[in-house]
């Protein structure tokens, strides 16, 4: 039976891995984000009251 001899299957797994943890990641940090946050102001902006026209 050789599916249970592990020696070329362990060394597949470790090869398999290696790649997708050198390949995935700078692949996916390198993605930017449309939406990036802004720092707001502590103040409160001013609003003006309506001016109806009719009223």
């Amino acid at each position: 039976m050789p599916q249970l001899n592990p020696a070329p299957w362990f060394a597949i797994l470790i090869f398999s891995w290696l790649v997708f943890l050198i390949t995935i990641p700078p692949k996916v940090l390198s993605h930017t984000f449309p939406n990036e946050t802004t720092s707001r102001s502590t103040e409160k902006s001013k609003t003006n009251p309506w001016n109806w026209p009719w009223a």
